[in-house]
């Protein structure tokens, strides 16, 4: 029953989404992100330590509020999104977006050579794995975890793979990526999401330790390919702008151990950057250093 309901509230913001102009739109989600900050007190709280966490003193209250309005904006951003793609062309996908070291890429792709994605839950994340997939024409896929409705599972997984985005699971996650690379895919991993300690690898970030997945530096060393950063700023409320940063060269040496913690450190360090230079880009309210 609840998989019929979820349907219906996905269509009636479809084609709400659909009637409305854009700029009322816009103003709709920041209403709703600045509900959502105000209402939920345990976001909140979560957004405001972790803030202080990783910068310290250095934003005011108000600005800590800016920037935990600005995460919700950007999760509603990235939800209706979705929705408003159901309908679109790839044409019209890349119409806003704007791709700084597309070079990067494209010498990749000149070679010959398969790489991995990685990337956060940073700006419009949805649309990021989109729009670099239809841009450099790759057949992009993402590990995600399942969502609990069987149908809009469903519904997910049509809207992305009309834009060459294919999805498999946490669970089994190692075999299935060595069998999409194996069949030449480009496989794209977010690398920030706190995971159990047993099957992470602790690095640093923002000067505490946090846990890491360890599975684009197990590929990255087992099939010898480059991990490609690349991250998505929401500009305004219509454009946005891909970042491609340099890749980090793959590691093989007798060390298996020092090379996966190398490899995972260097992954932590770019997120980090990413992050520092525009904190309200970022999903503050996640979990990300479990236990403090």
């Amino acid at each position: 029953m609840l998989d019929y309901l979820y349907l219906a509230l996905y269509k009636f913001f479809a084609f709400v989404l659909k009637l409305l102009p854009s700029f009322i739109v816009q103003k709709c989600i920041v209403a709703m992100a600045w509900l959502a900050y105000h209402l939920s007190s345990k976001h909140r709280n979560r957004i405001q330590k972790h803030l202080h966490l990783a910068f310290g003193s250095v934003f005011t209250k108000k600005e800590q509020k800016e920037i935990g309005i600005e995460a919700f904006i950007n999760l509603l951003d990235t939800v209706f999104g979705i929705i408003r793609r159901d309908s679109m062309s790839k044409k019209d996908v890349l119409q806003n977006i704007t791709f700084e070291g597309s070079e990067i890429i494209k010498q990749y792709q000149e070679e010959g050579k398969n790489f991995i994605l990685i990337t956060g839950h940073y700006g419009n994340w949805e649309l990021l794995s989109q729009s670099i997939a239809i841009e450099f024409d790759l057949r992009l896929v993402g590990v995600g975890r399942k969502i609990d409705s069987a149908v809009m599972d469903k519904v997910l997984k049509k809207n992305r793979e009309q834009f060459n985005v294919e999805m498999i699971y946490k669970k089994g996650a190692l075999k299935e990526s060595m069998r999409v690379i194996k069949e030449g895919k480009t496989l794209g991993i977010l690398t920030d999401q706190a995971i159990r300690k047993n099957q992470s690898i602790d690095v640093e970030f923002f000067g505490h330790q946090a846990t890491h997945t360890p599975l684009a530096s197990l590929l990255s060393r087992k099939f010898k390919l480059d991990l490609i950063p690349a991250y998505i700023d929401r500009e305004d409320y219509l454009n946005y702008t891909v970042k491609i940063y340099p890749p980090i060269k793959y590691l093989k040496t007798e060390n298996q151990e020092e090379d996966l913690a190398i490899l995972t450190q260097l992954q932590s360090d770019i997120m980090e950057k990413v992050i520092r230079q525009n904190p309200k880009q970022w999903f503050w309210m996640h979990r990300r250093w479990k236990g403090i």
